[in-house]
């Protein structure tokens, strides 16, 4: 079964890009950026104080009205990040980096800390604002993964989201 890659949502000079590991197969199916009923992004999002609403995955492009941007650290969907190739996370990062240069959003939220050590390349990351971005000018925000496999709780999940209104 060949899957389709879903389309960026972006545009220059955004507040936040979201980046993501890579498009589940439900994204894939609809076309949409966390599409999976068990995805917690946008419930995440207006419980944060980032959107006005609840938007349904469907209302992905809505995003860019709110100067937010929706992007991922590799296109190919998979049923689970660990089918990413070391290869394909090389080449994703250095994708991304150039689209981050090109579009230059106030900051770049990756969605999962695992994102943003395939793409800054460092083992030790803590969550929001990193110290030493790996593109200068840009502040790279860690927030934890919005899948329903994650085991934090929804409020300390909600409470590390929130401090992206600082760049809204």
């Amino acid at each position: 079964m060949h899957l389709e890659p879903i389309p960026d949502h972006i545009k220059k000079e955004l507040k936040i890009l979201f980046v993501g590991f890579n498009p589940s197969i439900r994204s894939s199916e609809t076309g949409f950026h966390y599409a999976s009923p068990n995805n917690r992004f946008w419930k995440i999002l207006f419980e944060a104080g980032l959107t006005p609403r609840k938007y349904l995955p469907e209302e992905n492009s809505k995003l860019l009205a709110l100067g937010y941007g929706l992007t991922n650290i590799v296109a190919r969907p998979t049923k689970e990040a660990a089918e990413i190739s070391k290869e394909e996370y090389a080449q994703g990062a250095s994708l991304l980096a150039a689209k981050i240069k090109q579009l230059q959003p106030k900051a770049v939220c990756f969605v999962g800390k695992g994102v943003y050590q395939q793409f800054s390349q460092r083992k030790a990351v803590s969550w929001g604002a990193q110290k030493e971005p790996v593109i200068p000018g840009i502040v790279e925000y860690v927030a934890p993964s919005s899948s329903g496999l994650v085991r934090l709780k929804m409020k300390d999940i909600v409470e590390i989201y929130s401090g992206l209104n600082t760049y809204t």
